[in-house]
């Protein structure tokens, strides 16, 4: 099991204050992890231009569009939470997460992250995380 989450990639004071703003927030911390390549973070916004990755419980998951496949280097993704909810094409987002699936590991990472933020009880321990730890107790078991 390949570790998806990084206590590096886990923002819990989010200061973007759009959309787009939070796309680059969540792709940025893609990048530093080596996780992506510079131009995954214009296919996560190419992406968001076709189909919005705004999923509901106040998630939103960027992510890239199939032809940046090739900009993946490793499965990861990034956790980013906002004080403030970003408006997500009128919808209330207060997490953030990227994603950059290699091969098709995108399906697993989507389903456990639709197990957490479909259990209230989850989103409640997220919301009051007080580290990246307290994070990483939540999703740190969204492997690959």
């Amino acid at each position: 099991m390949a570790e998806v989450l990084t206590s590096e990639a886990v923002l819990l004071g989010g200061s973007a204050r759009s959309k787009e703003e939070a796309i680059d927030e969540a792709g940025r911390l893609l990048l530093a992890s080596g996780a992506v390549e510079e131009s995954y973070l214009a296919a996560m916004h190419e992406r968001e231009t076709s189909v919005s990755t705004y999923m509901g419980n106040g998630l939103a998951i960027p992510h890239g569009t199939n032809e940046a496949k090739s900009a993946i280097r490793r499965t990861a993704i990034s956790f980013v939470r906002y004080a403030e909810p970003v408006d997500w094409n009128g919808q209330p987002a207060e997490f953030v997460v990227g994603i950059a699936g290699a091969g098709d590991d995108h399906l697993t990472v989507l389903s456990r992250l639709a197990e957490v933020f479909t259990d209230d009880d989850e989103i409640a321990r997220l919301r009051a995380a007080a580290t990246a730890d307290e994070v990483l107790g939540v999703l740190g078991d969204v492997q690959v």
